[in-house]
């Protein structure tokens, strides 16, 4: 137990070790989101349910006209949810429709408005429209009995909305991961309460409670543990077989007040420890009865570097999730990185745009233990193990953190 693992083989390991919760329950769509499916969802309708018009225009039969010049009456208007209704003869007419509105069954293209010259009731073609011009077709976006969304998939707002299109109005999701979160250490206070000499602040849990917020969970904050080992043991003990997941910051260490690593074993399995991460190296990776346990270092960077390559995979993969290899982009570095081979780094970036090219600085000193490296970071630049010291000027791979990922990279300094 005391080489240390590649994060390719602990990450391996941790995702051998996981079992997706079985255990499901019916929401409500409007209540789905950050919510994983339990299985397939079919679409009821097809989308849009009948042939619509995709721009605003006049619906023609195209066989009726002999190109630019030609002329047609407007018999009417079909609104979106309010349809042209009427019948009559279809050669040489046309319908004033709307963007979203249906088509007539007869009407087999949209001149856009723009193209044609109109005079009170008739128009005109300054264009020669083709069949199909500017027309939806009935399940354009999807057809009735077609998979919609499949069993695995991860809620948000988009496809929330799609369902919502469909008419769905409850979905079967995996129940919330149930997550036990506590800190440990004899210096750590509350924020709000005055400190002893010696005494920090405990942002780990907070660290924590945030980032799980964008994950299917129920989490069940245990507070601050002092560094006492029949207090973890007891904490731990009462827990595990009330919990999918025990996530804790601290005391995983070697250090004569590092006590996790033993209760652990004592009350289960310990799978590993030592990974070879900068930040984040000692970090504990076991199981007690039902309860898989993820034991960070306490350094604040740390305890959050080890969340997002470690716990966040672990949700995911008790939710059911499918495994993605994390999506990286190539950078030109502003700065020169400092760092000796041996274990894969997570330095703090910002990431910007110049010109047509991205570049990644660094945010400064990477101690782990410098929330301030993190305050104005958009991403994570990636230093292999295999890497001495990169100089400024070297492409590098970057990582967005999870706040900007669905963000455009800004032309920013």
């Amino acid at each position: 137990m005391t080489d240390m693992l590649s994060i390719d083989d602990a990450v391996t390991r941790l995702a051998s070790s996981i079992q997706p919760i079985k255990d499901t329950e019916t929401v409500s769509t409007a209540q789905a989101s950050l919510r994983v499916l339990a299985n397939d969802v079919i679409a009821p309708i097809s989308l849009p349910p009948f042939t619509s018009s995709a721009m605003d225009g006049y619906a023609i039969k195209t066989s009726a006209h002999g190109g630019i010049g030609s002329s047609f009456r407007v018999v009417g208007t079909s609104f979106a949810g309010s349809p042209y209704q009427a019948d009559g003869p279809t050669d040489q007419v046309a319908v004033r429709i709307f963007t979203g509105a249906v088509v007539p069954d007869w009407a087999d293209a949209v001149v856009l408005q723009e193209d044609v010259a109109r005079q009170a009731a008739t128009i005109t073609l300054k264009e020669t429209p083709s069949p199909g011009d500017n027309i939806r077709l009935i399940g354009h976006d999807v057809k009735k009995g077609e998979l919609l969304l499949g069993e695995g998939t991860k809620l948000g707002a988009f496809e929330v909305s799609w369902l919502a299109a469909c008419g769905v109005a409850s979905v079967t999701v995996v129940r919330q991961v149930r997550v036990a979160i506590f800190s440990t250490g004899d210096e750590l206070q509350d924020p709000g309460q005055p400190l002893s000499e010696g005494q920090i602040y405990d942002s780990n849990r907070t660290a924590l409670t945030e980032l799980l917020k964008e994950k299917p969970v129920e989490i069940a904050d245990l507070g601050r543990l002092p560094d006492d080992p029949v207090a973890i043991e007891e904490a731990i003990a009462e827990t595990s077989d009330k919990v999918d997941l025990i996530v804790t910051s601290g005391g995983v260490s070697v250090g004569d007040a590092d006590y996790l690593r033993p209760v652990i074993q004592k009350l289960g399995e310990l799978t590993f420890w030592n990974v070879a991460l900068k930040p984040g190296k000692p970090i504990a990776v076991g199981r007690i009865e039902n309860a898989l346990f993820l034991g960070l270092p306490g350094n604040p960077v740390s305890t959050i570097i080890t969340y997002l390559l470690f716990v966040a995979r672990a949700v995911d993969a008790l939710s059911g999730v499918s495994a993605l290899e994390p999506l990286t982009m190539p950078a030109i570095l502003t700065n020169t990185l400092r760092h000796s081979r041996g274990r894969r780094e997570y330095q703090r970036g910002i990431l910007s745009r110049s010109g047509d090219v991205l570049c990644v600085r660094s945010t400064g000193d990477q101690s782990s233990n410098r929330l301030a490296t993190l305050a104005g970071a958009n991403c994570l630049i990636v230093v292999p193990e295999s890497a001495d010291s990169i100089e400024k000027g070297a492409v590098v791979d970057v990582l967005l953190l999870a706040r900007e990922a669905h963000h455009v990279v800004n032309n920013s300094s």
